[in-house]
């Protein structure tokens, strides 16, 4: 049990950083065959959500601390792109963070946060109530 709480851990956390992964398929199948909502089935559902939010918080740090060296010539991102990610996080809102579970879009999205210093409390909540539902969606599914 603890081998498997462990690797659901490190899968949503890994899921919620830039690398292309997925934990929903890792939790459906945890649940598959549980008996309802059971203690194992919260426990498991909090646990996919803790490192799935730990890991969008290392994007926020990420996108927060790299900012600053923008300028050197080994930076991903231009001038241009920043402005344009700015805008569009600014048209859009920080309520977009809601969407930080949705792949492809979410990730960026939690950079993003921090290269404009989201209020990390207000990042958090949002991102975990995102993060939260979708896996209590996934987790409905299975049992």
């Amino acid at each position: 049990m603890l081998t498997t709480t462990l690797a659901l851990f490190f899968s949503a956390l890994l899921a919620a950083t830039i690398l292309p992964f997925s934990s929903e398929v890792f939790l459906y199948a945890l649940l598959q065959g549980e008996e309802g909502w059971t203690a194992t089935t919260l426990l498991t559902i909090a646990v996919a959500t803790l490192g799935n939010v730990l890991g969008a918080c290392i994007n926020w740090w990420l996108g927060k601390e790299l900012l600053r060296f923008r300028h050197q010539r080994w930076f991903y991102f231009d001038d241009k792109q920043i402005a344009r990610a700015e805008a569009w996080f600014q048209r859009y809102g920080v309520w977009t963070l809601l969407l930080s579970w949705v792949p492809v879009v979410g990730d960026p999205l939690t950079l993003i946060a921090g290269f404009l210093r989201v209020r990390f409390a207000l990042f958090l909540l949002l991102v975990a109530t995102g993060k939260l539902l979708r896996y209590v969606i996934v987790a409905a599914l299975a049992v």
